[in-house]
């Protein structure tokens, strides 16, 4: 049984030096980083109480401890979270562990508020990183409709134009990641993202290789270098919205500097998106259900 706990906590430590914390490093070390023995005496518990959390019997570990780890081991906000998630994961029964209802359903006033977004790409974002709908600008800038698996992750990975599409693939890559580690820290009995996890072990090594650094981080904001094939690169802000009703769901936005050549681009595939009103991603009915299918 993979111990994704005890596996996060060794790569963290080993980012540690010990002249970094105060310690005299002395002695050969296996292992880069801080030893067992060191985290528990910074972090004021006794070496047994580490042990036994890094092999993943700690369910009962304080709050306190786990702040305590977290700062010997410079956790950020993001890695502290996601340090609480694998420490205490959902029981049976508990409210948590419920699979969320309806997670791959758009609501209809979204969709809406989709098509009327017209000059912003923007689409949304389900669980696994599933896109779950689109407007007309991002279907345009991302070709959605054209795909018969709409996963980002899929996309990235096993996608031979992907690193035709992404300039900087590398960084989009370790980016899809580390939100993929994130989301199966909150929801670790998910068979789908295992699923999803393990298809992408076997068929891309870049993805094997990035998934065992156990790199965190939330999808918020950022920016993303696109190399579209009619209109040229788009250097596109992106922003994520949360969705309170729908907590398994993203909106995000592309952004573009005003007067920049990739707004004039954007402005370009919008009007030819318009001018093509048989386009799926504009329906607001069977065809935008048709388009949450992935």
């Amino acid at each position: 049984m993979e111990n994704t706990l005890g596996e996060f906590l060794r790569s963290r430590r080993a980012r540690i030096r010990p002249e970094d914390v105060g310690l005299r490093s002395y002695g050969h070390r296996r292992v880069p980083g801080l030893r067992r023995e060191e985290v528990a005496q910074l972090a004021g518990v006794s070496v047994d109480y580490y042990i036994r959390l890094e092999q993943g019997r700690g369910q009962s570990v304080s709050d306190a401890v786990l702040d305590a780890v977290a700062r010997v081991l410079e956790l950020g906000e993001v890695e502290h979270e996601h340090l609480r998630a694998l420490a205490r994961p959902p029981r049976p029964g508990d409210r948590r562990a419920a699979p969320a209802r309806g997670s791959r359903q758009v609501r209809p006033g979204l969709r809406r508020l989709l098509d009327m977004m017209t000059d912003v790409p923007a689409f949304v974002l389900g669980r696994r990183l599933d896109v779950l709908a689109w407007n007309a600008l991002a279907d345009a800038v991302a070709g959605y409709s054209t795909l018969t698996q709409r996963n980002v992750a899929r996309q990235v990975f096993l996608d031979p134009s992907a690193r035709e599409c992404y300039p900087q693939w590398e960084a989009v890559a370790a980016e899809t990641v580390s939100y993929l580690r994130l989301d199966a820290g909150r929801h670790p009995d998910d068979p789908k993202l295992s699923a999803l996890v393990g298809e992408l072990s076997v068929r891309s090594p870049e993805f094997g290789r990035l998934w065992a650094d156990h790199q965190v981080k939330e999808k918020t904001w950022g920016t993303k270098l696109v190399r579209h094939p009619l209109v040229g690169e788009l250097e596109l802000g992106y922003e994520t919205l949360s969705l309170p009703g729908d907590p398994d769901q993203m909106l995000v936005g592309y952004t573009a500097q005003a007067g920049s050549p990739t707004a004039q681009r954007l402005a370009l595939l919008a009007s030819w998106s318009a001018a093509e009103p048989d386009r799926p991603a504009q329906g607001a009915g069977g065809e935008a259900a048709a388009r949450e299918r992935s």
